[in-house]
């Protein structure tokens, strides 16, 4: 079965009923509304010379030179909320109303520059107002005093124009062409700018962070249908970068000491030249850079890097600090993945996917404030620090109010008549071009079924996935009579799609059976250290609440100051669990019989057993957000 060529859903047909994924939204929603809008036009307005309407700049971040970037984030989320089947009639209202303040102030702000340039970042030299482009052409990159990554905030301010501009519905049409007039006019000012790099200069821009500048100005080329903008796409495709990773062989190291959420959006980019020329070969850079980053540098929970950096290939466990994982990166990656799984219909996308939208996404979000991390710490000893509402405006802030306002985003899929479900989370589908829903209700990995009900009459088929994580055979039922299926992808050395055929009569149950276990994950470069899924989720151990002290590193980022093993649970006062087995390979091989579930709570839960100090209680990773956690641990034989 081709599965090539996969649409996805709109955020209106995607109902969230998981109560933690709706209880996600709300706060994010609650978030989002509680903004001033003038206050984040507040820069735009001052570099324009523009009434400032006696607000000023938020604090942190966004009174910086790197300001101005949250906006890009907050107007996606926005939209993205607005769009959602979930969202209620008056924060829809209230968010069209923020949409259009601020896209009506970026427009004032360009109409009066003239030049099509607008930016909200503090400025220096108030006669120069593009004078950190100009910086960062002559490498003046001090973050302080010159340039602090313009064209990643400029990525961002696109990326949040060109979400407005794609709004379809009548209550958004204005303000959708407003977008495209800004959106259009700011492309310009890019090509104009590109357009004199020499090659030099080029090579001097793209050594800087630029976020994802390919990636958006080739969806500016699809809003306006401008050569110039393909152009300037173009100027922003690394390509000596894309060759150098294509070409690597094992063990060279291709993204030793790069940055990682500056590398994997110029591998977006690389994709979306691929979805929009058809240049077969940018499809292979971004293939080949998903798999080198999956394989090589990539933690248990789907999250990568140690204080923003790729290191060298297979070397994590040597890298596991209270720095990993920044959430940003798990964001791109995620885009990433998701545009490659609907290209090729390849079902490890999918099972990347779902592990880390799980074990990173939902693990980045305070359940209680909806506040996200900047860092997720893989070495054990550490706790989750979350961001403040209005004071530090770090960019997994940003991105975080992205995620939480998309979440059902990844759940469905589809093709002619094809129905895809890569994700057993509680949800509806509405098909509007079918006239049909179907609803997901589950508990999984409380349990281990997901059930579907469809409403409407569907003379089609739909594919259920086959998770990386299953322990065995799963079982589907058609309306309580056990159905025989086919796998997509038999043969060819994947997991693949269970396939239901119908005809289905409105009405139609079925129900499909996924067993699993604990599963233990070891690092390449740690023989010992071990981590553990239970199904789909990545099981996370309670260390208590006992001195989490909090410190500020790097452009002030909050993290946790410092590790601590409770005496009771590591009586050597470090992260070595010292199993009563003859060899930790027999206490690993033998894990489900040593990791016992506590069958009497009512959230998942387990002891992890036969270990020389106390026995370690296990949760669900995403939930833990009040502890100290462990996921990793060295283990060791009497």
């Amino acid at each position: 079965m081709d599965l090539s060529g996969l649409k996805k859903f709109s955020l209106g047909e995607e109902i969230l009923l998981d109560e933690y994924c709706v209880n996600a939204f709300e706060k994010e929603v609650e978030y989002l509304l509680s903004f001033d809008a003038d206050r984040l036009l507040a820069g735009f307005r001052d570099n324009a010379y523009v009434d400032m309407k006696g607000k000023t700049r938020y604090p942190g971040w966004e009174n910086s030179l790197i300001g101005g970037h949250t906006i890009g984030h907050y107007i996606t989320a926005c939209v993205q909320a607005y769009q959602s089947a979930n969202i209620a009639e008056d924060d829809k209202a209230q968010l069209l109303a923020m949409i259009t303040t601020i896209i009506d102030g970026l427009k004032e702000c360009q109409d009066t520059v003239g030049t099509g340039y607008i930016f909200g970042a503090t400025i220096r030299n108030r006669m120069n107002i593009e004078q950190q482009f100009d910086n960062v052409e002559k490498n003046m990159t001090d973050i302080t005093t010159q340039a602090w990554v313009p064209w990643y905030t400029m990525h961002k301010i696109f990326e949040g124009l060109v979400s407005v501009a794609n709004m379809t519905d009548d209550g958004s049409a204005a303000v959708a062409t407003t977008a495209k007039e800004v959106v259009s006019k700011l492309g310009d000012w890019v090509y104009t700018r590109t357009a004199r790099w020499s090659e030099a200069t080029q090579r001097t821009v793209l050594s800087i962070e630029y976020g994802g500048m390919n990636d958006c100005m080739y969806d500016v080329y699809l809003i306006t249908g401008k050569e110039e903008h393909a152009k300037a796409a173009h100027s922003f495709d690394q390509v000596a970068l894309f060759d150098k990773v294509y070409k690597a062989e094992s063990g060279e190291n291709a993204l030793n000491n790069l940055h990682a959420n500056t590398t994997i959006p110029k591998f977006l980019g690389a994709l979306k030249r691929f979805v929009v020329t058809g240049e077969q070969v940018y499809f292979d850079y971004a293939a080949k850079f998903w798999d080198m980053v999956i394989s090589n540098h990539t933690y248990i929970t789907g999250g990568n890097s140690e204080w923003e950096h790729f290191g060298q290939d297979r070397v994590l466990d040597k890298e596991r600090t209270n720095c990993n994982c920044e959430t940003c990166n798990s964001y791109n990656m995620l885009k990433l993945t998701k545009l490659l799984f609907m290209i090729t219909g390849d079902v490890k996308y999918a099972d990347w996917y779902e592990n880390t939208f799980l074990n990173s996404i939902l693990s980045s979000q305070n359940p209680e404030t909806g506040m996200t991390t900047y860092f997720q710490p893989m070495a054990s000893g550490y706790f989750k620090v979350y961001g403040e509402e209005f004071t530090k405006f770090w960019c997994c802030i940003g991105s975080g109010m992205e995620n939480f306002t998309k979440l059902g985003e990844s759940f469905y899929f589809h093709k002619d008549n094809i129905l895809v479900v890569n994700q057993y989370i509680s949800s509806a589908i509405s098909w509007t071009d079918k006239g049909i829903v179907m609803t997901q209700k589950t508990d999984i990995p409380m349990t281990d079924k997901a059930e579907f009900t469809i409403q409407g009459n569907f003379d089609g088929t739909i594919l259920l996935r086959l998770p990386d994580w299953l322990s065995g055979d799963a079982t589907v039922m058609v309306n309580g009579k056990d159905y025989n299926y086919a796998v997509t992808g038999a043969g060819e050395g994947t997991n693949g799609y269970a396939v239901v055929n119908g005809p289905f009569a409105d009405g139609t149950g079925i129900t499909i059976t996924l067993p699993m276990e604990v599963v233990a994950y070891n690092l390449p470069d740690g023989d010992n250290t071990y981590a553990f899924k239970y199904g789909p989720v990545v099981l996370s151990a309670l260390l208590g609440t006992t001195d989490m002290v909090r410190s500020t590193t790097g452009v002030d980022v909050t993290i946790p100051a410092e590790r601590l093993f409770e005496e009771k649970y590591f009586t050597d006062g470090n992260d070595t669990v010292v199993v009563m087995t003859d060899t930790v390979d027999e206490f690993i091989a033998n894990i489900n019989t040593y990791m016992v579930r506590d069958e009497n709570s009512d959230t998942l839960k387990f002891k992890l057993t036969n270990v020389a100090d106390a026995s370690l209680t296990y949760v669900t990773h995403y939930t833990q957000y009040k502890e100290r956690y462990g996921l990793y641990f060295k283990f060791s034989a009497t």
